[in-house]
């Protein structure tokens, strides 16, 4: 058994440490709420964070992971209460299909955390997650208002 630092919580997974950490979290821990797009990090639908930084999940394998910390959208929301972001995006009506929302998401998150007031240009550099329905303006609508509640 090999020990992943989870959402806060230390969690066993018996996968092989080549197993990519995205499949690791879904199938051996359950956490489906990141999800599988492309497969080669460039979709941005499995992006969790690594020690704060947005990672693609689908890259990365588990035994590379050691013992930081990695946060998945089900710690985003604490008791039932969604962040600024997540409440943006529901004002907003950024999704639409919503198979990509987790990962932009998350994103999003990671980019306020470091730039709490980007501009158009910070989100044009870190949100590169592909969004099939084309929600990109909305998305840099929910940021704006993100960051400025």
């Amino acid at each position: 058994m090999a020990v992943l630092n989870v959402n806060g919580k230390a969690l066993n997974h018996s996968a092989d440490p080549r197993t990519p950490l995205l499949w690791v979290l879904r199938e051996q821990l359950n956490l489906t709420g990141t999800k599988y797009g492309c497969g080669i990090a460039q979709c941005g639908s499995c992006t969790v964070h690594i020690d704060g930084v947005a990672t693609r999940s689908c890259q990365v394998p588990v035994n590379s992971v050691g013992n930081r910390k990695i946060t998945t959208i089900e710690a985003l929301a604490a008791n039932g209460t969604l962040t600024k972001i997540q409440q943006a995006w529901v004002e907003l009506d950024v999704p639409q299909c919503g198979y990509c929302q987790s990962g932009m998401i998350m994103a999003a998150t990671a980019l306020l955390a470091a730039k709490p007031k980007p501009t158009d240009a910070d989100i044009d550099a870190a949100i590169t997650n592909i969004c099939r329905c084309g929600t990109y303006q909305q998305v840099r609508e929910a940021i704006h208002a993100a960051a400025k509640a």
